[in-house]
Formats: structure tokens, C-alpha cells, sequence
């Protein structure tokens, strides 16, 4: 049985008869719909909680909302949904940093965390570990990005649905628009608030991180990935696919992530 709540303004689903909840926040270009084989997975022992980002819903007015305003809207779904128990959060993307950033200002509400394919992307650690060229490669996509959202309407959704099938995204072309690359003019332009005051990721729960290698470079450095396979409870798990393993190879990681979840006691 599915239930919806509407919070902050959000379509909220939740599906599972578990004790225990696990929040999805997925990433670029992306909705709540890159998790139907998770959920399918897992709502026989978890509680599975999913949304579309503020922001990313094409079928709302379009806006960006700054840092603090998503990790409020984070915070007030996981009041909401699991009021007196901590979470899993299932995070991917912009998912990642945005879920990261919750955990860090919201420790307290958090009791383990999958990340998919975005790391320590927002450290010097990892900005040191990319050749000039990737370094370029990412500029040039994000930067196109960030100009589709300052153009907007019809232009910037085929600006925007064209890098995305350029990147090979899973995603439904009918759900995405220019209205889902704020973060990229926010991250580029300092605007809204900007993001220079995220804070370094330093997890004292569990942390399991699984990342795509078949991609022109990484979203995170060698040494956080060893870092983490070095902490006891964490680990780094490498899947031969691009940037969405948890689409590409479902039965795969829906195996790993019940095999770590159910590993460890709660």
C-alpha cells in the first residue's frame, strides 16, 4: 500500500510495512521515479520514503531554493515521516550533497547512509585528484547547465534534455526541464545563498558508498574511498556502470545494499 503526504509543498510516498525507514533523495536530472527497483527491494522489511526535490518537479512553478532551505525541507520530511526513530538516508547525486549536508547539520536524526557515486566531491582533497582535463570536462557540462537554467522555458529544456541524453541519464525525457539545474547555477554563480558554506562530510554513522567506474573520472578521491574501507561499518563498493549503478545493475545493488542494511543492527 502506498501513502502520500503533502510536506513543505512536497509529494511525499511512502510504501513498507518496516520498522524502520529509509529516506531517498535522488539527484540530477532525476525524480523520485530512479528508485522504483530500491523500493521494490526493500518495502517487504523497510519503510521507504521518496520524494521529487524542491525544485525539481516539473510539474511545479519553477524557483531555486538555497542550501539551507532544502536541508529544511530534508529535515521537516524526516520529522514528519519518523518522528521518534532515526533514518536511513539513500542518497545519489545532488541527492548526496544535499543529504551530506543534512546529516551534518542533523546527526541526531541519522542512523546510517548510502551514498551513490558522489563522495568527498566538494573537497581540496578531491579537487587535487582531477586531471586539467576532467577538471574541464566538468565545468563545460555543469556550466551549461547553470546557463539553461538562467534561460529558462522552452530553450532551456532542450538545452537541458539534450546534455541529458548526451550523459546517457535514465531519466524520462516528459520530467525534465531547465527548472532542475538551479544547483549548478547556484554552485556557479554563488546566487541564492551559494554553496561555499557546505560543510566537510565527516560521518560518525555508517557509511556505505557505491560509485559507477565506467565514467571519464570519478566523483571522489581515492583516499575517502580507502578512508572508508578502513572504518569499521563503512564501505566503498565499485560497479562497472556510469554514474547510476542503482539503475544499470538493480539486482546488484539491491543485494549489496540489503546484504550491508541487514548486516548491521540498529
Amino acid at each position: 500500500m502506498q501513502e502520500h503526504q503533502v510536506i513543505d509543498g512536497i509529494d511525499v510516498l511512502i510504501e513498507g510495512e518496516g520498522a524502520h525507514t529509509v529516506v531517498m533523495v535522488h539527484g540530477w536530472p532525476d525524480t523520485y521515479r530512479v528508485w522504483d527497483a530500491q523500493v521494490a527491494a526493500l518495502h517487504a522489511h523497510y519503510r521507504c520514503v521518496r520524494f521529487t526535490l524542491p525544485g525539481f518537479d516539473i510539474s511545479k512553478p519553477r524557483r531555486a531554493y538555497s542550501l539551507d532551505e532544502t536541508v529544511s525541507t530534508l529535515l521537516h520530511i524526516v520529522e514528519q515521516v519518523s518522528p521518534n526513530e532515526k533514518v536511513t538516508l539513500l542518497l545519489h547525486d545532488w541527492g548526496c550533497v544535499f543529504g551530506y549536508q543534512f546529516y551534518m547539520c542533523h546527526p541526531d536524526r541519522v542512523a546510517r547512509m548510502v551514498g551513490v557515486d558522489i563522495g568527498d566531491a566538494a573537497s581540496t582533497q578531491y579537487q587535487q585528484s582531477l586531471s586539467v582535463a576532467a577538471q574541464l570536462m566538468v565545468a563545460t557540462y555543469q556550466g551549461i547547465l547553470a546557463i539553461a537554467w538562467k534561460i529558462g522555458g522552452a530553450v532551456g529544456d532542450r538545452i537541458t534534455r539534450g546534455m541529458a541524453r548526451a550523459l546517457k541519464a535514465p531519466s524520462t525525457p516528459q520530467y525534465i526541464s531547465a527548472a532542475m539545474n538551479f544547483p549548478y547555477f547556484i554552485f556557479w554563480t554563488g546566487a541564492y545563498g551559494s554553496y561555499k558554506h557546505l560543510r566537510p562530510l565527516v560521518p560518525q554513522c555508517p557509511l556505505l558508498f557505491v560509485y559507477g567506474t565506467r565514467k571519464p573520472f570519478l566523483f571522489h578521491s581515492p583516499q575517502w574511498a580507502q578512508a572508508l574501507n578502513a572504518t569499521p561499518g563503512s564501505k566503498a563498493l565499485a560497479f562497472d556502470t556510469d554514474h547510476w549503478p542503482m539503475v544499470r545493475q538493480p539486482q546488484a545493488f539491491n543485494q549489496a545494499l540489503l546484504q550491508w542494511l541487514d548486516a548491521l543492527p540498529l
